[in-house]
C-alpha cells in the first residue's frame, strides 16, 4: 500500500551528512523543511541542491520548505548561562538589562512591556516557567513566580490568551524571503502570522524577488485562530504549529482546534501540516512511545497533508529510523479510514469549469472503482482539488514544469510525476500516459483510468476534459 500522507523533515547538524539524506528520502521524507532561525543564506541554498540531486539520483520528488524564523519575543542572556526561580521569587523582565541574573534578565523583544499590564500571565520556555504580572515600571515588567523551574538563556515568551504585538515579518524575515526565492522554495512557511494580510505581504515579497512557492502560514498565535479564515484565504496551506499555540491557548484545547483546523482548510482546498512533538522522544531513542504512534495517526485520521518532524530529524540520533516510523504508523492509520465521498459532496457549487471536472473525476473514479487517476496539469491545482475528496483511488499528477512536480510533493495522496507530456497531439499524449502508467507498473491491462487533461494542450488552468481509459485498448 502507498502511504499517502506526506512526510515533512527538518534538516538540522543530525541530517546534513549527504550519506544520511540518502537515507531519508529513500525511507520517505517527502518534504525538507529548512529552518532559517539557523544557519547562514549559502547553508540553505548548498542544502537546497543536495537535496534536489539525491532525489534525482534515486527518482524521487522532493519538495523544500523555507521555514521563517518570525519574531524573536525571547528572554535576553544570564551571566552565568541560567538560573533557577522558586515559587513566590520576585523577577524582572527589564527590556534594558543587558545580562540577567536571578533577580532580573533582559528581553530581544523589547516592546514586551508595551503590550502587558498587571494581571497578565506570561509563560516562558514554552510553559515550563509561569509568572504573574504585578506592574509595569517604563522598561520594567515586574513578576512573581507561579512555577518555577531552570531558565536559560534566550528562551520565548508567550503570554496567556495572546495579543502580543510583534510584526509576523521581521527585517530578518525579509531578507531570508529573497534567500527562499534565490533557492526556488516550493513552500514558504511564515511564522506566527495574525492576519490574511500577514500572509499577502509575505507573498508580495516573495513574488517580487521571483519566488513562486506556495504560502504555508504558521498557526501558533491565540489571535491566529479568530483570524482562521482570513487567514486561510490569503494562504496556500497552513502548519498547526502545536508549541507556542499550545502555550498561549491551553493544551487542552489543542486536540479540538487541530481537527477544526485541518476540516476547514480541506473544505477550502488548502493544505494542512501537524507539527510540533510528533515523535519527539526518538531524539534520544530507536522507537516511539505509544502515544507518540497515536499522535501521529490521530493527524493522519483527522486527514492532514502532512506530519512534521524538528529536532527529531535535525538534532536527534536517529533521523531515518524517524521517518521509517512514521511511514509505518501512517500507512497502518490510513488502512482503517474507509474511503467515501463527504457527505454534502453533491451539493457542493463550482464556478470554474477544471475545478467541476476534477470533482466529476473523483466521483466517478470512486463509484467505476478504477485503478488510478491520470491528471495531466501544468499548475497542479486540478490534482489538489481531487486530493480534497477521499475518494480512495490514488491521483498521479503528470507535469513536464520540474516547478509544478516538487510544489505536489505536499498533496495528500497524489503521486507527481515528471515526464515529456507535451509536443503531443490528443491522442498520441494519452497513449504517452498509458505507456508511463505501465512502465511503473501502476496499472496492467484492463485497468481502468480516468484521465483529466485540458485542451488546448498546454495552456495552465484548462483542465476541461475527462476521459476513462481501459489500459490495452489502445494497442488492440
Amino acid at each position: 500500500m502507498q502511504r499517502r500522507t506526506k512526510i515533512v523533515a527538518t534538516l538540522g547538524p543530525a541530517s546534513t551528512d549527504a550519506k544520511v539524506l540518502e537515507e531519508m528520502i529513500a525511507a520517505g521524507m517527502d518534504v525538507v523543511r529548512m529552518n532559517f532561525s539557523h544557519g547562514s543564506a549559502q547553508d540553505h541554498i548548498q542544502r537546497a541542491e543536495l537535496v534536489r540531486k539525491i532525489a534525482d539520483e534515486q527518482g524521487r520528488s522532493v519538495g523544500v520548505m523555507a521555514d521563517l524564523q518570525g519574531p524573536k519575543i525571547r528572554i535576553g542572556k544570564f551571566e552565568q548561562g541560567k538560573i533557577r526561580l522558586n515559587r513566590g521569587d520576585v523577577f524582572v523582565l527589564d527590556a534594558d538589562c543587558a545580562l540577567g541574573d536571578e533577580q532580573k534578565v533582559g528581553l530581544d523583544y523589547k516592546s514586551l512591556p508595551k503590550d502587558v499590564s498587571a494581571g497578565d500571565v506570561l509563560l516562558l520556555d514554552d510553559g515550563r516557567i509561569v509568572l504573574d504580572v504585578t506592574s509595569i515600571d517604563g522598561s520594567r515588567i515586574n513578576c512573581t513566580v507561579k512555577h518555577g523551574g531552570i531558565l536559560s538563556n534566550n528562551k520565548g515568551i508567550n503570554r496567556l490568551g495572546g495579543g502580543l504585538s510583534a510584526p509576523a515579518l521581521t527585517a530578518k524575515d525579509m531578507e531570508d524571503i529573497v534567500t527562499a526565492a534565490e533557492l526556488k522554495a516550493d513552500y514558504l512557511a511564515v511564522s506566527f502570522p495574525r492576519t490574511g494580510a500577514d500572509m499577502e505581504l509575505a507573498r508580495e515579497l516573495l513574488r517580487k524577488a521571483g519566488g513562486h512557492g506556495l504560502l504555508i502560514a504558521k498557526i501558533e498565535r491565540a489571535e491566529a485562530i479568530t483570524a482562521l479564515e482570513e487567514i486561510l484565504d490569503a494562504s496556500d496551506g497552513i502548519m498547526v504549529a502545536r508549541g507556542d499555540l499550545g502555550v498561549e491557548v491551553g493544551d487542552a484545547a489543542v486536540p479540538a482546534l487541530q481537527k477544526k483546523m485541518i476540516k476547514l482548510a480541506r473544505d477550502k482546498n488548502k493544505l494542512t501540516i501537524t507539527a510540533t512533538q510528533m515523535m519527539e522522544s526518538m531524539i534520544e531513542n530507536p522507537i516511539p512511545t505509544r502515544a507518540e504512534v497515536s499522535d501521529v495517526a490521530n493527524a493522519v485520521l483527522d486527514g492532514t497533508d502532512g506530519v512534521m518532524l524538528s529536532a527529531e530529524t535535525a538534532a536527534g540520533k536517529y533521523p531515518v529510523e524517524t521517518i521509517e516510523a512514521m511511514s509505518r504508523i501512517c500507512i497502518e492509520a490510513e488502512k482503517s479510514v474507509e474511503a467515501s465521498l463527504e457527505r454534502g459532496f453533491l451539493n457542493r457549487e463550482f464556478t470554474r469549469i477544471d475545478q467541476s471536472i476534477a470533482m466529476a473525476t473523483v466521483f466517478t473514479a470512486f463509484h467505476l472503482k478504477v485503478k488510478a487517476i491520470a491528471s495531466l496539469t501544468e499548475s497542479g491545482s486540478t490534482p489538489l482539488w481531487m486530493s480534497r475528496i477521499n475518494s480512495g483511488v490514488p491521483i498521479y499528477a503528470l507535469t513536464n514544469i520540474e516547478d509544478t512536480r516538487r510544489k505536489m510533493t505536499l498533496y495528500r495522496g497524489v503521486y507527481p510525476m515528471l515526464g515529456e507530456f507535451k509536443g503531443y497531439d490528443r491522442d498520441k499524449l494519452l497513449e504517452k500516459v498509458e505507456e508511463v502508467m505501465l512502465q511503473n507498473r501502476i496499472v496492467e491491462d484492463g485497468d481502468f483510468i480516468a484521465l483529466t487533461i485540458g485542451e488546448p494542450i498546454g495552456q495552465a488552468g484548462g483542465t476541461n476534459t475527462m476521459k476513462i481509459v481501459k489500459v490495452g485498448d489502445n494497442r488492440k
